[in-house]
């Protein structure tokens, strides 16, 4: 499992560590690894330009580049203020034989060491302006600890930020690492160990394949299992314009781990979906979760029948315009952006740009668990828990994905995992097999793809195909 800390976490365990080995040892440790990782980026031929800015951040970098330098390897330096940058830093890499230069341009592997962690977002003057020669010619760039210009302790972008490549980080990842916009500037990122120690404190996490195990034996039946003990889904789905919804929440819901699927709609519908699907009941009885709302009609009734078995549910589409006041059963509510933003009073902009500070404030409102759909889906729970999903790809931006991931999420509920844990599963499982698929691919390849990673996912380590990504 990938960790991200916030900012004010990150430096009370610097404190920590620096008591332990000096500041100047954690220095040492960070530019060190970092070096490491730079030496297995740069081609050898290539003479790297590192953008040097105060503090810290710019020492680990010039650090660093004292040792490239003295491996053989050419390396320049930008400073952005000559009068604020790591003197210790600076003499170690002129000695080794770095040439200060005024501009970046001409090089094709870059260095952002321009700010850290305790930057506001935005840059400014001369580093905005290497921000956007960044842009334009597009050469290789590995971020040192974040990309300079992003919301560090919620992924925002309120200004010019540079875009990496790779991402060396210390310690463990940062939020805006794998939150919001700024979370497309990160590239690759590789997490290194510098001696910090952030396991007690709690964290934004994010699932790999490798986690199954932990979730296994409440996913995976056992022997004196039987349909109704692995959970009945009710499903009220679709409607005579939206029948496919009916058909694709359906085949989500196959491809999880519930023994029984009942479909609870208009009787055409009904018969239509049992028609496709033979295994699903198309009559109401006694269910352990329901999905309610995928291309459904637009009324409170579908949702009000749900609530009043008390059991546990996914709330999506139409009816998330009728959620009650407050919920008292584990609900799971996955809009898009522009849902939320309906939900909220708010702007879909708005919660495009911050969409941590969007679905906490859902999650608050609803007393439930918001799965908040995007590039980088979010699970944030009531009680604060919040994971990010970093699997999928672009082209699951397609009509009925969203069904097919109700359906899963459903079907997860069903099982007995709670709606924090059957958000986390199913974004994962759902963006796993999209990036199998490739591309392009419709909503009902996605769910056929889904049974084959949900058995990955239970089994463990050595079916994570990402190899050196979110290391």
């Amino acid at each position: 499992m990938l960790t991200a800390h916030t900012v004010a976490q990150i430096r009370a365990a610097e404190e920590v560590a620096a008591d332990q080995q000096g500041w100047d040892g954690l220095m040492q440790r960070a530019a060190r690894e970092l070096a490491e990782r730079l030496l297995a980026l740069m081609p050898a031929d290539e003479t790297a330009v590192v953008l040097v800015g105060p503090g810290n951040n710019g020492g680990d970098a010039l650090f660093a580049a004292a040792r490239l330098l003295e491996r053989g390897r050419r390396v320049n330096l930008c400073l952005l203020d000559p009068s604020k940058v790591h003197r210790g830093g600076l003499a170690a890499a002129s000695a080794a034989g770095a040439r200060v230069v005024d501009r970046p341009d001409g090089h094709r592997f870059v260095v952002d060491a321009l700010f850290g962690i305790g930057a506001r977002p935005g840059l400014e003057g001369a580093a905005a302006h290497w921000a956007a020669w960044i842009e334009r010619e597009r050469p290789v760039v590995v971020a040192v600890d974040v990309p300079s210009g992003i919301g560090v302790d919620d992924g925002r972008l309120d200004g010019p930020a540079v875009r990496a490549d790779h991402t060396v980080t210390f310690g463990t990842a940062k939020y805006g690492l794998l939150l919001g916009p700024a979370a497309a500037l990160s590239g690759r990122i590789t997490v290194v160990d510098i001696g910090m120690d952030l396991s007690r404190e709690p964290a934004l996490e994010s699932l790999e394949l490798a986690d199954g195990p932990r979730f296994r034996d409440r996913i995976v039946p056992g022997v004196a299992d039987h349909k109704y003990s692995r959970g009945v889904l009710g499903i009220r789905a679709g409607s005579p314009q939206y029948a496919g919804a009916a058909h694709l929440c359906v085949a989500g819901a196959q491809a999880g781990p519930a023994g029984m699927i009942r479909f609870v709609g208009e009787p055409e519908l009904s018969r239509r979906v049992v028609d496709r699907a033979p295994e699903v009941v198309g009559a109401a009885g006694r269910v352990q979760a329901w999905v309610v709302g995928p291309g459904g009609e637009d009324s409170p009734e579908p949702l009000a029948a749900a609530l009043a078995d008390e059991v546990p549910l996914v709330v999506d589409a139409t009816a998330l315009g009728h959620l009650p006041m407050s919920f008292t059963t584990d609900a799971l509510l996955t809009p898009h952006a522009g849902e939320l933003a309906a939900m909220l009073g708010a702007e879909r902009d708005e919660v495009e740009a911050d969409p941590l500070t969007h679905a906490r404030r859902a999650a608050e409102r609803w007393s439930a668990t918001v799965l908040l759909k995007g590039p980088r889906t979010l699970i944030v729970s009531a009680d604060g828990r919040l994971r990010v999903n970093t699997s999928g790809t672009p082209w699951l931006g397609t009509a009925g994905a969203g069904d097919v991931l109700a359906g899963f999420a459903g079907s997860l509920l069903a099982r007995g995992l709670d709606a924090f844990d059957a958000g986390s599963i199913a974004a994962l499982v759902h963006g796993f097999a999209a990036e199998r698929l490739s591309g392009p691919f419709v909503a009902s390849d996605v769910a056929r793809a889904m049974p084959r990673l949900l058995q990955q996912f239970c089994a463990g380590p050595g079916q994570d195909h990402r190899t050196g990504d979110l290391t």
